[in-house]
């Protein structure tokens, strides 16, 4: 981490600082949230695939 992110004079964050980092927080959360669905949405497209494999490989045998 970069610990060189400049500080009020009493020694903690200012208000825009903490507001900004809650934004960037809350822009990569958002983001990750939305890259896991897509995941979760693409592995239950390629199990349902399987699935239909599966059943017409039982049928023809």
């Amino acid at each position: 981490m970069d610990r060189s992110t400049p500080r009020s004079p009493s020694g903690g964050s200012t208000r825009a600082e903490t507001g900004s980092r809650e934004d960037r927080l809350k822009a990569a959360l958002k983001a990750n949230l939305a890259r896991r669905k897509a995941q979760a949405r693409a592995r239950a497209g390629e199990d349902a695939g399987r699935e239909a494999v599966n059943e017409d490989d039982n049928g023809q045998g």
